[in-house]
């Protein structure tokens, strides 16, 4: 938990993906049963072949987040299940949406409406802030198209009884996806988008939204990870993350709300009785029973999350060095050489209120680059800033149980001297600078 809180996240999606909807339709995170003493919950089949004792519950769920000082960012089930059973629109999926509504009256409803009296009787009178609200997850599965249709109607209903909740759609945005499906009934106000590949392909498409329209709608980007290390990321995949972390910062008018997937994973390894206890590559912080640690990757979170302003500045880069990837099978059939891309990646923010100024850059290259900075109108300059930077010898270096803080930030004085300077950025590595201006 420290290690998450160290993170300054501020907000967690809940019940999460996959664990929402469950194998089949009454498989659905009961969030009903999972309130009131633990003893009395009977658990539910699960959607990863083991039976949740459902001792996480709504509460305990809402609690974490107030804890943390995070938000609530609750998911809610619109009718579909994993394979690939659904509910149409209408009569049959009311009980679905009167359902999310006794859910939200449960987070937000005071103590004289029916759920929130519930809430209060199971020992939290305060009624939870919650601002978001997805319905459903990743139904671009669906092939039955119906999500157009259960979207509108859940859409309608949250609407009407609570207006000023957002609502999130699981399709229409860009990732493959959304992709496979389109709204039509009613126009969404922010898509979730899902995003899981190696470093290479976030480096690729690190721009990524730099062209979106921006008269549409707004994006959250629900699940995204780079998959490279197990069960723990790499330095490398750690690289490919802040390269995409770059874009979407950058284009943050747009993108208004990210969360890195899977979050937590049991690191004990198999044994002649046993099987690993992870079935998921790569995640963010392992454990076991005595000890956890932040993977490169959770440090790249940290680094980004601490050091942001209010306002993105612009800024334009020239002679960026390129890298490109070795020749696969498929290139050779096709008589296709591979495109060079990008090798380093940047961004910076600025806080008007301190007038501190975060420059981001990452070098995913194998060499030092030496790169001349030009802070042009900035004005003056406090005399001393600092640098913050996470590096590793080799790309897949990383942290383990046993060896934790291989890599991990390393912050240090610089002087500045003036708006013009020369900075060398190390090898494999995610730097920030910090500078605060000066009236």
């Amino acid at each position: 938990m420290k290690l998450l809180a160290d993170m300054k996240p501020r907000f967690l999606r809940f019940p999460g993906g996959n664990f929402l909807e469950g194998p089949k339709l009454t498989d659905a995170f009961p969030w009903k049963t999972t309130l009131g003493p633990l003893e009395g919950r009977p658990g539910h089949t699960g959607s990863w072949g083991y039976r949740p004792t459902d001792g996480m519950g709504l509460l305990e769920f809402l609690e974490w987040c107030e804890d943390l000082k995070m938000e609530p960012l609750l998911a809610v089930h619109a009718g579909y299940s994993l394979d690939g059973d659904h509910v149409d629109a209408g009569p049959l999926l009311k009980p679905y949406v009167d359902d999310a509504l006794d859910e939200i009256e449960y987070v937000t409803g005071d103590v004289h409406t029916y759920w929130g009296a519930k809430r209060a009787a199971d020992g939290h009178p305060a009624p939870f802030k919650l601002s978001y609200v997805e319905i459903g997850n990743e139904d671009g599965f669906d092939a039955s198209g119906s999500y157009d249709g259960r979207f509108a109607q859940f859409y309608d209903g949250i609407k009407a009884k609570y207006p000023n909740l957002h609502c999130i759609a699981t399709i229409g945005g860009k990732d493959w996806l959304g992709t496979r499906g389109k709204l039509t009934i009613r126009k969404p106000e922010i898509v979730d988008e899902h995003y899981y590949r190696n470093a290479w392909e976030m480096e690729e498409d690190a721009a990524h939204y730099d062209t979106y329209d921006r008269k549409g709608y707004k994006v959250f980007v629900g699940e995204w990870a780079t998959r490279e290390g197990e069960p723990t990321t790499n330095l490398n995949a750690a690289l490919g993350d802040a390269a995409w972390m770059t874009g979407m910062e950058r284009n943050s008018d747009l993108v208004i709300l990210s969360c890195y997937a899977p979050l937590f994973v049991n690191v004990n390894k198999a044994t002649a009785t046993a099987p690993k206890a992870w079935q998921w590559d790569s995640d963010l912080i392992g454990y076991d029973a005595l000890k956890s640690f932040g993977s490169p990757s959770y440090y790249v979170q940290k680094m980004f999350n601490s050091y942001i302003g209010n306002i993105v500045v612009p800024i334009a880069g020239a002679n960026i060095p390129t890298q490109t990837r070795p020749a696969t099978k498929q290139d050779s059939a096709a008589n296709k050489i591979p495109e060079p891309i990008p090798a380093m990646f940047y961004v910076a923010t600025q806080d008007t209120k301190t007038g501190k100024l975060f420059l981001k850059v990452v070098n995913a290259t194998g060499k030092p680059q030496q790169v001349d900075i030009d802070l042009k109108g900035a004005g003056k300059f406090s005399p001393e800033g600092i640098t913050v930077v996470l590096k590793g010898d080799k790309p897949e270096d990383t942290n383990t149980i046993s060896d934790p803080v291989k890599i991990v930030p390393v912050t240090s004085k610089i002087k500045v001297v003036g708006a013009q300077f020369r900075r060398t950025f190390d090898a494999y590595s995610v730097s920030i600078l910090q500078i605060t201006l000066t009236k």
